[in-house]
């Protein structure tokens, strides 16, 4: 079975040696989204935990899109915060993007440092 790469250009490009998405079989393994924007490269809500929550959210939802898919095929999400303290107000940004019949399982780890010093990374599994 051979790996495809899914790319959107409603999504940041990677910013590093990656893909934005491997589609790998029916299951869709969605990189790490950050806040950026995918016209200007620039980091949107810098420092505002919850306008960069809905820019990674925004990102995933592109990038799912460009594989055929929705949230509701999210199976697993992964969620790197530099502070637990926000965890409140990423859950509730985070939970708004999913029907509750629908929501995927999940971690939330809180790291020392994220890429570009953001405050939130979300990465995903979806299936088909």
């Amino acid at each position: 079975m051979a790996n495809t790469v899914v790319y959107s250009d409603q999504a940041p490009a990677p910013i590093g040696p990656y893909s934005q998405a491997i589609q790998a079989g029916n299951t869709v393994y969605v990189s790490g989204q950050i806040a950026l924007d995918s016209n200007s490269g620039q980091l949107v809500g810098e420092g505002d935990v919850a306008q960069e929550t809905h820019q990674v959210m925004r990102n995933i939802q592109a990038v799912l899109q460009a594989a055929g898919l929705t949230l509701r095929n999210v199976v697993k999400c992964s969620i790197f915060v530099k502070d637990l303290g926000n965890f409140g107000l990423i859950n509730e940004i985070y939970g708004s993007y999913f029907e509750a019949d629908y929501a995927p399982a999940r971690e939330t780890v809180e790291v020392s440092r994220l890429p570009k010093d953001v405050q939130v990374e979300i990465s995903c599994i979806a299936v088909q």
